[in-house]
């Protein structure tokens, strides 16, 4: 059965800590924006910078991170960045209970965590592929995502009766418990770890910090894949501080119910999507699928502007979340593993890394953007906008195979 391969106790200690990790984040989904307007009572504008000044910065502070990971041991930097996850958000329910929480402190948890996030990721990719035979990395991705997608099932439906009964900042406790769980699991996985080169090297050379970059934009397959998901990701996260201030606030949507939307949608459909990636993948091949669903994941956004009180609204975003989500989950672990096998070990941590800075920082400066665009049209239309740009997305994607295929592609061109 697909995805029911054997990947070994190690990568079920480092499959087990994702999973915490990724539970506790469902449960805390969309709470900064959330305390923000429902604790602090801010506007649109104050909302889309808490989620720009986070990423931008935190991507800033990350530049140098990636070279520093790449020659250093993954696991110990792993385990260093969920500790400063936990002691990151742990400050927030601290505050709150002391009357002292403010729209500044959150800004600087964010980018506290947006830093730590992007080296632990690029960590944690050079340390799968090490990890994993190079057959096994599509399976081990696939699970990753439908983990992530379950966890957004459970997790916001939970997170938001927790905020009705327990109050605003509970759900930010438990996503920092799980950052602290997280480190545990991944310092059971145990074995050796061999040394990267240059450890210990005195300081980073400037060659070493645009490495990522200059693996990125040289390579046929992956520059356009890049264009196409920063834009992509930009666009949609863009939309969503937008969005939590159209729902909690004009719409009167209760906290319960705008995680029961989400969560019932993308946890389902993210779920679909990751277990249809290695079947589709060994059938169509892996360029193929990368084209096709990420068309088909541009189309559904632009719904989200229609979105009316009520049923009838909960229905239409239930809707949009399930085609959008869908597609997002066949198209990110695919994604994730053609990233991995187009990269030299020896650049994996520093191309991960460039690939989540410039991520970071379109989402921000989108978000920023967007956040100025509501101000002036109100969140409807700027939804709306950042729906119609992402209907030509597509066009930045591959258009053809001149990149070495993988061991998956070679075997479905072989049939």
């Amino acid at each position: 059965m697909p995805g029911r391969r054997a990947l070994g106790r190690r990568f079920g200690w480092l499959w087990a800590a994702f999973a915490i990790s990724s539970y506790g984040t469902g449960l805390g989904f969309g709470a900064f924006p959330l305390i923000a307007v429902l604790v602090l009572h801010s506007g649109p504008a104050q909302v889309a910078t808490l989620a720009a000044a986070g990423r931008a910065v935190g991507a800033v502070l990350a530049v140098p991170l990636g070279p520093w990971v790449e020659f250093r041991r993954k696991r110990p930097v792993m385990i260093a960045m969920d500790l400063t996850r936990f002691g990151a958000m742990a400050s927030v329910p601290a505050a709150y209970a002391l009357g002292l929480l403010g729209f500044s402190q959150l800004l600087v948890v964010s980018v506290v965590v947006a830093a730590a996030g992007i080296a632990f990721n690029a960590a944690s990719g050079a340390y799968l592929k090490s990890l994993v035979p190079p057959e096994d990395l599509l399976v081990a991705n696939g699970r990753f995502e439908s983990t992530t997608w379950t966890a957004i099932v459970i997790g916001p439906p939970l997170g938001g009766a927790a905020i009705g009964v327990f109050g605003p900042v509970t759900t930010v406790l438990a996503d920092a418990v799980s950052y602290l769980l997280s480190a545990l699991g991944i310092r059971a996985i145990g074995g050796t770890e061999p040394r990267p080169g240059r450890t210990g090297a005195p300081r980073l050379r400037p060659r070493d910090l645009l490495e990522g970059w200059r693996h990125i934009l040289a390579h046929p397959t992956l520059r356009p894949l890049f264009f196409n998901a920063i834009v992509v990701n930009g666009l949609i996260m863009a939309s969503e501080p937008l969005l939590a201030v159209l729902l909690l606030g004009r719409l009167g949507f209760a906290p319960w119910q705008y995680g029961l939307v989400f969560a019932t949608s993308s946890g389902v459909g993210g779920l679909v999507g990751s277990r249809l990636a290695r079947p589709l993948v060994a059938r169509f091949g892996q360029h193929t699928v990368l084209r096709a669903a990420g068309a088909l994941r541009a189309c559904w956004p632009i719904g989200l502007a229609f979105v009316r009180p009520g049923v009838p609204g909960m229905i239409l975003i239930i809707a949009v979340q399930l085609g959008l989500v869908t597609f997002c989950g066949l198209f990110n672990p695919v994604l994730a593993t053609c990233r991995l096998e187009q990269t030299a070990p020896d650049r994996v941590a520093r191309t991960l890394s460039a690939w989540s800075v410039s991520s970071s920082l379109a989402i921000a400066a989108m978000t920023a953007l967007w956040g100025l665009l509501a101000v002036v049209t109100g969140p409807r239309i700027a939804i709306a906008a950042a729906g119609v740009f992402l209907l030509f997305t597509p066009l930045l994607l591959p258009r053809d195979r001149s990149a070495p295929l993988s061991a998956e592609e070679q075997a479905a061109e072989a049939v």
